[in-house]
C-alpha cells in the first residue's frame, strides 16, 4: 500500500516568524535565510569554535570590507553573546537575525568535515573512563583541557557563578557532575540551595578553569586536590578555597568563599547577651588564662576567636596565631599557617611561638594531647591562650580535656571561659508573621518542659528578599561557662558531667537550647531552627 505524504501543519516558529521579524525590525535587524548562502566565514567560525557557536546560537556569515564580521544570531539582542564573540575574534560585529533551524543547519555545514569540539570532548571522556590507575593523561588531552579552560563559555560561567554566589551571600559553591548535567548548589545561611543546572558540555571547561585558577594539576583527576585563589568580585577581594574529589561522572568541586567584607569582626555584633558579653570582654583583657570556643564545624568558632583578637588588638600587644588554614588576614596580628606535611604542626608551631615573646596566642584547634599540654602550660605562664575544640557543649569540653589526659589541676588553673555556640538562621524581617506551632513542635517542646502558650512565635512566609526561604542571615546562640570556684571544686573532686552542669546552671549558665528559645520568643528565629540546631 502506497503511503500518502500529508502536508504538515505550520510550526509555532513559522506562525510567529512574521511577528518576530517585526519586533527585530524595530531595532534595525534583518532576517536572513542561511540555507541559500553558498559559503560562510569558515576561518572565523573555527576561531570561535563549534562549542561557542552552538552554545550562543551564532554563525559568522562573512567578513566585510571594513574588517568587521557579519554574524547571524538566533537572538541578536543577546549582548553577552556579542561581547564574548567580539572578545574572541577581536573584530567589530554587525548582526542579522536567522531562525534557529537555519543556525543549526549552518553550523552543521561549517563543521561537518572538521573534528568538532564536542566530538573531541566526547573522545576525551571515553579515554578518561578507560584510564588505568597507572596510566597518565597524554599531552594532547592536557592541551584540550587548557583550551576549554580559556574558552569564553567556561570563563563566563565561572565568573557569573561567583557573582551570583556573592549576591546570594553564599559561603560555598558546589559543582557536581551528574549523568546528564552539571548540578549547581550554593550554601546560603548554612543550608544548601539548588540552582538551575548547567549544560554537561561545559563540565570539562569549567572544572579545568577552576583548577588552573587554583593552581591545581589539571591532568590529575584520580585523587583529591586542594588549592586557593583570590578574585576581585564587584570591587571586593574574595579569597576562595577550592577542593576537588573524583566522582563517577567527573570531579566534584567545592569552592569555599572567604569574604572578609561580609563578616563583622566586632565582638558586639556576635549576639552575646549583654551581661555575658561584659564578662567575656573582661576575661579577654586578662594577661593569663585560656578561652575555649567549642561547637561543630561551621558554627562560627573562628569568627568568635577573631572577634576577641580584634577587640584586644593594640600596638602594645604581641599577638600570634597558628591556624590551618588561615581564613582571614587580620592587620597587626602575626598569623602562621600550619603545614603538617613539612612538620609544622600545631604543637611544633606553638613551641616556636612561645619563644617569640607573645602576649596572646591563638591555636586554631586543639587536636591532640601534645597541643593541649603546651597550650595549658602557656596559659599558666603569663599568656592568654585562645583555641577551639569540637564538643557539643561547654561542660563536655572539660570532660574532653580530662579524657585527653590533661591533669584536672591544670584545667582548673588555666581554663577561664568556655563558649559553646551554634549558628541559627534569622527570620526574614520582610515577610515575618506570627504562627501557630505545629503539633509535632508542641509535642517536642512538651517533652522538654516548654510551654508555648505564653509567647508568640514567628516564621517567614517567603518573599523576594529571602528568595522564598523565610530566612535572611544568621546569628549565634551561646552557652558560656565561666569557671567559678564551685565548678573548680567539682572538677577536682571528679564530679560527673551532670553534677558540673547543674552547678553551671545554678551559676547562671544558659544552655544553647534555652538561649535559642529566648531568641525565638523575641521573634529573631523560628522554633524549627532551634530544634534543628540546638
Amino acid at each position: 500500500m502506497e503511503l500518502v505524504k500529508q502536508k504538515s501543519a505550520p510550526s509555532i516558529g513559522t506562525i510567529q516568524a512574521e511577528g518576530i521579524t517585526e519586533i527585530y525590525g524595530t531595532f534595525g535587524l534583518q532576517r536572513t535565510n542561511l540555507k541559500v548562502i553558498a559559503s560562510f566565514a569558515t576561518n572565523i567560525a573555527m576561531k570561535i569554535s563549534e562549542e561557542v557557536c552552538q552554545f550562543h546560537r551564532v554563525v559568522p556569515i562573512e567578513e566585510n570590507e571594513d574588517g568587521s564580521v557579519m554574524l547571524a544570531m538566533a537572538d541578536p539582542l543577546d549582548m553577552v553573546a556579542l561581547q564574548i564573540i567580539r572578545t574572541i575574534i577581536k573584530k567589530e560585529i554587525t548582526t542579522v537575525w536567522a531562525d534557529l533551524d537555519d543556525i543549526e543547519f549552518a553550523i552543521g555545514s561549517i563543521f561537518s568535515d572538521k573534528n568538532a569540539f564536542e566530538d573531541t570532548l566526547q573522545d576525551l571522556v571515553e579515554v578518561e573512563d578507560e584510564l588505568d590507575e597507572e596510566e597518565e593523561i597524554d599531552e594532547d588531552s592536557i592541551d584540550i583541557l587548557r583550551t576549554q579552560a580559556t574558552d569564553a563559555p567556561a570563563v563566563v560561567f565561572v565568573n557569573s557563578l561567583l557573582v551570583q554566589a556573592i549576591q546570594e551571600r553564599a559561603s560555598d559553591i558546589h559543582i557536581e557532575p551528574q549523568e546528564n548535567d552539571l548540578r549547581i548548589r550554593l550554601r546560603i545561611d548554612g543550608m544548601l540551595r539548588e540552582f538551575p543546572p548547567a549544560n554537561r558540555r561545559l563540565q570539562s571547561g569549567v572544572i579545568a578553569r577552576i583548577k588552573i585558577l587554583a593552581d591545581l594539576d589539571i591532568a590529575e583527576r584520580r585523587v583529591p586536590q586542594d588549592g586557593r585563589v583570590k578574585f576581585k568580585v564587584m570591587g571586593r577581594s574574595i579569597d576562595v578555597r577550592c577542593s576537588t574529589i573524583p566522582g563517577i561522572y567527573g570531579e566534584k568541586i567545592v569552592m569555599r568563599i572567604l569574604d572578609q567584607g561580609s563578616i563583622s569582626l566586632n565582638i558586639d555584633d556576635l549576639g552575646f547577651e549583654e551581661d555575658k558579653l561584659i564578662q567575656l570582654k573582661e576575661k579577654s583583657r586578662a594577661t593569663t588564662g585560656m578561652i575555649l570556643v567549642t561547637g561543630p564545624t561551621g558554627s562560627g568558632k573562628t569568627t568568635t576567636l577573631y572577634s576577641i583578637l580584634n577587640y584586644v588588638n593594640s600596638p602594645q600587644l604581641n599577638i600570634i596565631t597558628v591556624e590551618d588554614p588561615v581564613e582571614y588576614r587580620l592587620a597587626g596580628i602575626n598569623q602562621v599557617q600550619a603545614r603538617p606535611g613539612v612538620g609544622l604542626t600545631f604543637a611544633s608551631a606553638l613551641r616556636s611561638i612561645l619563644r617569640q615573646d607573645p602576649d596572646i596566642v591563638m591555636v586554631g584547634e586543639i587536636r591532640d594531647l601534645e597541643t593541649a599540654e603546651i597550650a595549658v602550660k602557656a596559659a599558666l605562664t603569663g599568656h592568654l591562650v585562645l583555641s577551639t575544640l569540637h564538643t557539643n557543649n561547654s561542660v563536655a569540653t572539660i570532660i574532653r580535656l580530662l579524657n585527653m589526659g590533661i591533669d584536672k589541676y591544670l584545667i582548673v588553673s588555666s581554663v577561664s571561659v568556655i563558649v559553646a555556640q551554634r549558628l541559627v538562621r534569622r527570620v526574614c524581617s520582610n515577610c515575618r508573621e506570627p504562627i501557630e506551632p505545629s503539633s509535632d513542635i508542641k509535642l517536642f517542646m512538651n517533652r522538654h518542659g516548654v510551654d508555648l502558650t505564653k509567647h508568640t512565635y514567628y516564621k517567614g512566609k517567603g518573599c523576594k528578599q529571602c528568595s522564598g526561604s523565610g530566612y535572611w542571615g544568621r546569628f549565634g546562640i551561646h552557652e558560656i561557662l565561666f569557671m567559678s570556684s564551685t565548678i573548680k571544686e567539682l572538677i577536682i573532686a571528679d564530679a560527673s558531667e551532670l553534677d558540673i552542669r547543674k552547678a553551671a546552671v545554678a551559676a547562671g549558665t544558659l544552655s544553647i537550647f534555652d538561649e535559642g528559645m529566648l531568641r525565638a520568643r523575641r521573634g529573631l528565629t523560628t522554633l524549627d531552627e532551634i530544634i534543628r540546631v540546638a
